[in-house]
């Protein structure tokens, strides 16, 4: 018999809110969740469920705005999503694909609908992670991997029963094309009815899995369905993941945590209050860079 390893709680999202005007998003953690301030090396997670946005003549998204210490991490499931930063970073990303922007020392970004699906609307489906990083990379140069679906590592799932698509870390022995500063498994579950995926994960990982289509069975014993986020207990034993629809969708995350102080406020994410005051102070002073990029 599977020894599996225990589940903590399955969570809701908070309430859906506009991120500017492109981004209809859900979060996740840390937002009231008790567990948000220890899911390191993850921080935040947005979670922009199916919805239609009407044609448009102007442009959604956020403007420019800085970010220092972590990563942003933008997976694309609907629609088109367009980024551009001050350090000469542009990328468009549809489904499939991946944004992974490391802001580091600082920088200046811009989210936006793509111009082309912002003119014809159609369905958005989008996520956002924010990832920590640690104290000897906070002020690593920012950096830019666009990762696209034809990069990513596939791993077909026996009978016939789905896909995992791998976007950083591996799943049995397939690499995903992320490249990571502390290490993170981040990958999809496409599951048929009856589809099954099993893993094993470092005990000492956090590691939780947000259902984002259908309705799934963890662990045998447990049904989860969309929307639900389930978070796994720092231990040892197998994790199984079973389709009870024919189009279920599944997203896991597990990374090493960093055991160190975080200081977060806005859009800046440090190791002591010092350095926080020191980053809004850089940002104001102009030493992140000018908005009008």
């Amino acid at each position: 018999m599977t020894a599996y390893r225990s589940i903590q709680g399955t969570y809701r999202g908070a309430p859906f809110h506009m991120v500017g005007d492109g981004f209809r998003v859900s979060n996740y953690f840390p937002s009231g969740q008790d567990f948000g301030a220890k899911f390191s090396p993850f921080l935040l997670m947005d979670y922009n469920a199916p919805y239609e946005f009407p044609p448009s003549d102007s442009v959604k998204g956020v403007g420019a705005h800085p970010h220092r210490g972590f990563e942003t991490v933008t997976i694309a499931y609907e629609g088109h999503i367009e980024h551009h930063d001050n350090h000469g970073s542009h990328g468009v990303i549809g489904p499939g694909d991946v944004q992974w922007m490391t802001a580091g020392s600082g920088l200046l970004h811009k989210e936006y609908h793509e111009k082309e699906f912002s003119k014809r609307g159609g369905l958005f489906q989008m996520i956002q992670l924010w990832v920590n990083l640690p104290r000897e990379h906070k002020m690593h140069p920012p950096k830019y991997q666009e990762l696209t679906k034809d990069k990513m590592g596939y791993v077909d799932l026996p009978d016939g029963g789905g896909i995992v698509r791998v976007i950083a870390g591996e799943y049995e022995g397939t690499a995903g094309p992320a490249s990571t500063f502390t290490p993170i498994h981040l990958f999809d579950i496409a599951l048929k009815q009856g589809g099954q995926a099993g893993f094993e994960l470092p005990s000492s990982f956090n590691t939780g899995a947000l259902v984002l289509r259908g309705t799934v069975k963890i662990n045998e014993d447990t049904t989860a369905a969309e929307g639900d986020f389930v978070l796994f207990r720092n231990e040892s034993g197998g994790i199984s993941v079973e389709g009870l629809s024919d189009d279920a969708l599944i997203i896991f995350l597990s990374g090493e945590p960093i055991d160190e102080p975080i200081f977060m406020h806005g859009p800046f994410v440090m190791n002591s209050r010092e350095e926080l005051v020191q980053a809004f102070k850089d940002f104001q002073s102009g030493k992140m860079g000018r908005p009008n990029f």
